[in-house]
């Protein structure tokens, strides 16, 4: 189904053609001046150079081939040349009922779909998650959705960070506890143990006395280097101790992120690239793109546009060991092989952005990836508390993301509980709901690559630029639908009328943008378009709402009218909340 812009502008082209002028000087946009009016074409101040005649004369003349257009109801050649336009009423409600018959209100899949891998998550195995990693998961969650709402082939990469010394750290303090461990038995051949010899919790207190330790003990963090580099090289009782970790780490993060409503089709980490890299060094030795500098094996990425150094990219250490460089080229090699994406997307702190420039120019250089494969950099900002530094616990330490969600959702507990409207069970299944896109929202609605404030008094506010606000205003709605309902009347007969009054025509207008435009967010790896676009939606339904009578609408085929209007909004609110990741409850 075409845009509602394409179909102004197709009206528009005609027009312009008739007059002898270019189809291409039609091009249609919302209007700069909404109190003048609802679109505006600005064609004729272009088409004047090319013409030689004045564009108020060109434009009255266009406007002349409106007066008895089907689709404006009124078209203004206003000085120096500009045409302001108004949509005709029967037409948009037209335009409405086509977009209610259609699947997914008229959005068509893309023509082209396209594999892409998107990396995002980024959790350190035997690490709980803290609200450093929110943005990464719920910008990427809804980037996967977008795409996939629009026909692409999404797969989600978690990408832990599971090698390195945090594994050799690990490996070595247990030992240091638990030395009898078959683990540490050179001589042991048989099968390993299939349960964990630790819990999660145990896990996660492992490796940060492993850590402080590792400062303070020269010897200590020797052994650990030591573990690390046998556990790279294959030592059967290390890989099974990685194997544990993996499996105890990999169920409480998929627990933590389910409560975040985000998943992931992949659960690959740094280990998994690992049987790669051999392959790749060899690669990028015999084809001579990598030599040694300082003992290092680096490759060359400098461009000679460049204003600014760009080091060369390392891609073994001097004493031969990897390092996260290694990894990621080798994880791109691993995802060429298995998927052949058209695009990797990596939703990262924009910090890295030096770090990823020079990990795109290798793969692109030295053939890693082909010249239609394409690696994008979406860096995201920092969530910061009410002073204005990296939110922080009371005590000053890095909050657990758990502990997080928590605070939001005793926020929203309380309010429920305080307006008595449900008992204590049904208090506590609404909270979690409205958390959920509280934070949500309150991420996705700031554009990615900004800082923003984290403020849970804000964010679970019931009215404002809000989740909480979205979720009620479609509580609202399902509230009129259902007393409708009970009255005997049935929500999906009738037919969306020209509008009666501006804030209907508002509302009306509001609802026919929402065909391509989240075609046109994920265009931009922008989930804050679709947000701005709900907060848009939401207003105009309030506004509508409070400016009519729905249901003590005397006229029954007004009535039936609004019942579809109020259809077709909710339908779209959680369409574009389903993208975003998160969704409104029956009562609030």
């Amino acid at each position: 189904m075409e845009k509602l812009i394409e179909q102004l502008e197709k009206e528009m082209a005609g027009a312009f053609q008739a007059c002898g002028y270019d189809a291409k000087y039609a091009r249609v946009t919302l209007s700069d001046r909404p109190d003048l009016c609802e679109f505006q074409c600005n064609g004729a101040l272009t088409a004047a150079k090319e013409y030689k005649k004045a564009p108020l004369v060109i434009a009255k003349e266009v406007t002349e081939k409106l007066a008895e257009s089907e689709v404006f109801s009124c078209a203004e050649a206003v000085k120096p040349g500009f045409l302001n336009l108004h949509i005709r009423e029967s037409f948009l409600a037209g335009y409405l009922c086509h977009m209610q018959q259609e699947k997914n209100y008229g959005n068509e899949k893309t023509r082209a779909p396209k594999t892409i891998i998107i990396d995002y998550g980024g959790p350190n195995v035997a690490k709980p998650l803290h609200v450093g990693h929110l943005r990464s998961a719920v910008i990427g969650e809804s980037i996967k959705r977008m795409g996939r709402y629009v026909g692409h082939r999404m797969i989600g990469d978690v990408h832990m960070g599971d090698w390195g010394l945090q594994m050799g750290l690990i490996i070595t303090e247990l030992q240091q506890r638990r030395p009898e461990l078959i683990y540490y038995d050179d001589s042991f051949m048989g099968e390993y143990p299939r349960e964990a010899p630790f819990t999660i919790s145990e896990l996660e207190e492992i490796y940060p006395a492993a850590s402080a330790r590792s400062k303070e003990d020269a010897a200590y963090k020797e052994r650990a280097m030591q573990a690390t580099h046998e556990l790279q090289q294959g030592r059967r009782g290390y890989r099974a101790l990685l194997q544990h970790i993996l499996d105890v780490s990999v169920a409480d993060l998929k627990k933590n992120y389910e409560t975040l409503n985000v998943s992931f089709d992949l659960w690959k980490g740094e280990s998994d690239a690992q049987p790669y890299i051999p392959a790749m060094v060899k690669k990028l030795k015999e084809e001579g793109h990598a030599y040694l500098s300082d003992g290092a094996l680096v490759v060359d990425v400098r461009e000679q546009t460049d204003t600014k150094p760009v080091p060369p990219c390392m891609i073994l250490k001097s004493d031969g060991a990897s390092l996260y460089n290694t990894t990621d080229l080798a994880t791109i090699v691993q995802r060429m092989e298995g998927y052949s994406p058209n695009e990797i997307i990596y939703v990262v702190d924009k910090r890295q952005e030096l770090y990823f420039t020079q990990i795109f120019r290798c793969a692109r250089k030295t053939g890693l990836v082909g010249a239609d494969t394409r690696l994008t950099f979406l860096g995201f900002g920092t969530m910061n508390g009410k002073n204005g530094k990296p939110f922080k616990t009371r005590e000053g330490g890095v909050m657990r993301l758990s502990a997080l969600l928590q605070e939001v959702h005793e926020k929203v507990y309380q309010k429920i509980l305080e307006n008595g409207t449900m008992s204590v069970q049904q208090a506590e299944e609404t909270a979690k709901i409205i958390a959920l896109s509280a934070v949500k929202y309150g991420d996705l609605s700031n554009q990615a690559s900004k800082d923003y404030i984290f403020d849970v008094d804000r964010f679970t506010a019931f009215e404002g630029n809000t989740g909480p606000y979205l979720l009620y205003t479609v509580v609202r709605i399902k509230s009129i639908l259902n007393k409708y309902e009970q009255t005997g009347k049935n929500a999906e007969k009738g037919r969306i009328l020209p509008a009666a009054s501006p804030s209907e025509k508002e509302l009306m207008l509001e609802a026919a943008r929402f065909n391509g435009m989240i075609a046109g967010a994920f265009e931009e790896l922008a989930p804050h378009r679709v947000c701005a676009y709900l907060y848009g939606l939401a207003n105009a339904f309030n506004h509508f709402y409070h400016e009519t009578r729905i249901l003590t609408q005397e006229d029954a085929g007004r009535q039936d009218s609004y019942i579809q209007l109020l259809r077709l909004c909710k339908g779209i609110m959680e369409s574009c909340m389903e993208v975003l990741g998160f969704s409104a409850p029956d009562r609030m």
